[in-house]
């Protein structure tokens, strides 16, 4: 029998300061420290792009430990790392890098973005890696969102595309290195669909955009950048749009290990974050070419 995944915490996403960045972030909290595997999630802009404004440029900084990932919602963000990757991500698009071992890495908009003027926004994840593979050789993959499956719902008006993981008979492109699923659902007004997930698994809702019903329930309606994590217990929830919306949806296996996190790295130990601090200041997690 099929059943609903119950309601663990809804909580805000309140705005944060990232240097000269303002963004929202609902993981970590005061309340929620993090979601196992989930360390992280940063929903920066909409910012407005030009030659007088560029809020959102990243230089080059390393990380160790864990997997950064970028859902690029509007415009467009140039990557380049260390590893000599040098790409374009445009709206839909998602980047996934492993930073296992080290990796250095800058992303912001592009000149030619800048030039021309735009709307930014994005969410960056932090998913976190097991010991055995937090110094495994880093590697990073680009999806344009033309390449993503898309499964379509009963009534037309849900569109989810699988960027990582086994969904509804289809498998994202994302090679992962934990059990992860990682989707993003763009509903129409009153579109709705039941989005299936491992009960043994942690799993959240992020509203990006809108406004909507989760499991019938005018209790759970869930608003703009709230997010809701669920119990360990259904296989299954219901969401209905009450206006235009998008959503992501994460579920993953937990790792259930210390995390000792510090700046750019998240390792087990203390020891093993200084080691990756001198690892850097030695060169080891390579540099970019400007």
């Amino acid at each position: 029998m099929k059943t609903y995944k119950t309601i663990q915490y809804i909580a805000s996403s309140p705005f944060v300061n990232m240097g000269p960045i303002r963004l929202r972030q609902p993981i970590p909290s005061k309340t929620l420290q993090q979601v196992d595997p989930f360390l992280l999630l940063h929903h920066y802009g909409p910012y407005k792009i030009s030659k007088e404004s560029n809020p959102f440029d990243l230089g080059p900084h390393p990380h160790r430990g864990f997997e950064p990932i970028t859902f690029l919602i509007q415009g467009e963000q140039l990557h380049r790392d260390s590893l000599g990757n040098k790409n374009l991500v445009k709206a839909g698009d998602v980047q996934w890098t492993t930073a296992g071992n080290g990796i250095v890495h800058a992303e912001g908009p592009d000149k030619a973005f800048v030039e021309k003027g735009g709307v930014l926004e994005g969410i960056q994840l932090w998913l976190n890696l097991p010991a055995v593979k937090k110094r495994i050789p880093a590697n990073y993959q680009h999806i344009k969102e033309g390449e993503m499956p898309v499964i379509i719902s009963e009534d037309g008006k849900v569109k989810t595309k699988n960027i990582a993981g086994d969904y509804k008979g289809t498998k994202g492109l994302i090679e992962t290195q934990t059990v992860v699923t990682a989707l993003i659902l763009d509903l129409e007004d009153g579109g709705q669909d039941a989005v299936f997930l491992n009960k043994d698994e942690n799993s959240l809702v992020y509203l990006i955009h809108g406004e909507v019903l989760v499991n019938d329930s005018e209790k759970l309606s869930l608003n703009e950048n709230q997010l809701i994590v669920f119990n360990s217990d259904g296989d299954n929830f219901k969401v209905k749009a009450n206006r235009e919306s998008k959503l992501l949806i994460l579920s993953g296996e937990p790792i259930r290990e210390p995390v000792v996190s510090y700046g750019p790295y998240v390792m087990n130990t203390q020891v093993e974050i200084m080691e990756a601090m001198h690892d850097f200041q030695r060169g080891e997690m390579g540099s970019l070419i400007l």
